[in-house]
């Protein structure tokens, strides 16, 4: 017999809620979109044509009012939001997703997840780049020892957009968590902290480049870790010439993969999991290559085919965490990790000086 199927309501209908939560969630078994937050008639109209029974409400109050309908809460409105839209879930007694950031300091975030354990809820944050599929490649041949003992790691998430577009997530009032350190510098930090472990050292250097921006567009962090392998994470939105996606050094070989998981396309141009065919998955023109010697662009080394990427897995777990039959595939702890290592860049960057954790 099929189990009914988790409501969930989604609050925000802008960018993360549209292109990311609303496809994910009704893409996936055991999950049904049930609410849509947005005070935006045009957004309204939108989650509407793509959702057509889905009930809408205009404020948070509205769908918290009907706490006893739902089983799920997915935060993606703007950052500032997250923190208090999150408490209010859980004191509700729904368990909570939250887009990333979870919140603009570690601290907040591990209260957050202490009021979780508090009231026995899930609180998950929704990290969907630990499935890109460049960096499922990647966990795998570390795990598989194919570079040997990982020395240096190179991550860049470059994008070239020469004039700010606006929006909170531009905006330079700090209360709106907004730059590049906090919105793909959560990526790309989150992703080295999976794979090489903690960081005991953190060196930063953000800028302001285009004219007319209010906050970082291109920023530099340099972490080491435990390990003792060394990461340097890129994250720009001034980037004339994109670098490659990773670089990865060992005592064997490296890796390099240029170009981004095709996901975030997909879902901007409508495609949906479990109806457009080949979901995920990569040209082979697109494959990284790993070798040792030269330079992959010049034709060594030998190609690696890269794996699917797979959103839908992230949601997936969710319903599984949710019966009870699976783990939290990204707590608030984990981000909270990140988090420590993002306030440590943000104050290296200030300072100019190498922050310790």
């Amino acid at each position: 017999m099929t189990a009914t199927p988790l409501r969930v309501g989604l609050i925000g209908y802008g960018l993360a809620g549209s292109v990311f939560h609303a496809p994910l969630i009704a893409a996936t078994e055991g999950l049904a979109l049930d609410i849509v937050v947005t005070s935006s008639p045009e957004r309204q109209k939108q989650a509407r044509a793509e959702f057509p029974e889905v009930r809408l409400a205009a404020t948070a109050e509205e769908l918290f009012d009907r706490a006893d309908e739902l089983d799920l809460v997915v935060v993606a409105s703007p950052n500032k939001t997250h923190v208090p839209l999150a408490t209010t879930a859980l004191r509700a007694g729904l368990p909570v997703v939250v887009d990333k950031p979870v919140a603009g300091t570690a601290a907040e975030a591990r209260a957050l997840a202490a009021l979780a354990e508090e009231r026995g809820l899930l609180l998950s944050v929704f990290q969907n780049r630990r499935w890109d599929n460049d960096f499922l490649t990647l966990r795998t041949l570390l795990a598989d020892g194919a570079l040997g003992d990982a020395w240096r790691f190179e991550s860049r998430f470059e994008r070239w957009r020469p004039r700010p577009k606006g929006g909170w997530r531009e905006s330079g009032d700090p209360a709106e968590i907004g730059g590049l350190l906090y919105d793909l510098g959560s990526h790309v930090v989150d992703q080295a902290l999976v794979l090489f472990g903690p960081a005991t050292e953190v060196y930063a250097e953000t800028d302001i480049r285009r004219p007319g921006a209010e906050t970082d567009d291109d920023t530099f962090i340099a972490l080491t870790h435990a390990s003792g392998v060394r990461s340097h994470l890129y994250v720009s939105a001034t980037a004339a010439q994109l670098g490659p996606r990773f670089r990865v050094l060992g005592s064997r070989a490296g890796y390099v993969k240029y170009g981004l998981d095709p996901q975030e396309a997909a879902l901007r141009e409508g495609g949906r999991p479990g109806t457009t065919a080949g979901w995920g998955a990569e040209d082979e023109s697109l494959w990284g290559r790993i070798g040792s010697g030269e330079s992959p662009l010049t034709g060594a080394g030998t190609p690696v085919p890269t794996l699917p990427g797979d959103y839908p897995a992230y949601y997936a777990a969710v319903a599984d965490a949710l019966r009870g039959t699976g783990p939290n595939p990204v707590t608030a702890l984990e981000a909270a990790a990140a988090l420590d290592v993002l306030e440590a860049a943000r104050r290296s960057a200030h300072e100019k000086v190498t922050v310790t954790l």
